[in-house]
């Protein structure tokens, strides 16, 4: 993991950073700031485990939490759109899902996760679906948001 983290803060050189995290509960954040010089390119984060942080920090709007469920695309978008406003950096990425042990009301599955990405060009969400255990699913989420960034950078 401090290899693709070295690789995501290389790539970003000059621009920052942020996060918005609910399965993966920081472990975006842990694996960037293990690099020495990460704040060069990372400001920081927020861990939005529960709904009422989705909606009353990062501006989701309740109508999607109560439609689609926060394990869904729409959330994973406007997380991602909520942070870069609220943090004010150049890219945001966002992480929703189900790491277990259930799935939700909403049909999702154990190890759905919908990733977002933004730019001031782009505003993109990716589904996945990992298997494994809670600390595996979780482990998989990080990596792929640190891809995820790698593509679009």
């Amino acid at each position: 993991m401090m290899n693709l983290s070295c690789k995501v803060l290389s790539a970003l050189k000059g621009k920052t950073l942020v996060t918005a995290e609910s399965c993966t509960g920081g472990g975006i954040g842990a694996a960037l700031t293990a690099v020495s010089g990460s704040s060069q390119v990372y400001k920081g984060g927020v861990i939005c485990y529960t709904d009422w942080v989705k909606h009353n920090v990062l501006g989701v709007e309740q109508e999607l939490l109560d439609r689609y469920g926060a394990v869904s695309s729409h959330v994973a978008k406007s997380m991602a759109s909520g942070v870069r406003k609220l943090l004010q950096a150049d890219v945001a990425v966002s992480v929703t899902g189900l790491a277990g042990p259930d799935g939700d009301s909403f049909g999702n599955p154990v190890g759905t996760v919908y990733i977002g990405y933004c730019s001031e060009q782009k505003n993109d969400v990716r589904e996945f679906t990992f298997s494994g255990d809670r600390e595996s699913v979780r482990r998989q989420a990080v990596e792929a948001a640190l891809n995820l960034i790698l593509q679009n950078n």
